[in-house]
């Protein structure tokens, strides 16, 4: 499911234009899962699915496979709609260079949110 992530973020033209000043790797964990996301501004270039080796990445995502689950959701109950709801509830945790994610937070909810099913609005 994560590896349809590069297609439905590049589709979107807006979304790419909206993180026209983001380059990075991020890493996003879902329990035992691990794929590196790797964006040059605002396209996403790759998803590697795990096992990594010493992977290199500025800040990472790291939510049990249950909690991605119910943020994936075509309706995701309350505190599983928001990476920051998540992150409130303890549920979601980051680390690394937050600062990254901070500054483009709005970019990384919608394109995470475009891994809901098609049809329903972010």
């Amino acid at each position: 499911m994560i590896e349809a992530l590069k297609e439905r973020v590049n589709a979107d033209e807006a979304l790419v234009r909206r993180g026209r000043y983001l380059t990075t790797t991020f890493l996003l964990e879902a329990g035992d899962r691990t794929w590196l996301i790797s964006i040059f501004e605002g396209r996403i270039v790759s998803v590697t699915r795990g096992p990594l080796v010493m992977p290199s990445w500025s800040f990472a995502l790291r939510a049990s496979a249950a909690e991605w689950e119910k943020f994936f959701l075509g309706k995701p109950p309350p505190g599983s709609n928001d990476l920051m709801a998540m992150v409130r509830r303890r549920v979601l945790n980051t680390e690394g260079d937050l600062r990254v994610f901070m500054a483009h937070l709005r970019y990384f909810k919608e394109a995470l949110a475009k891994l809901r099913p098609q049809g329903v609005a972010a």
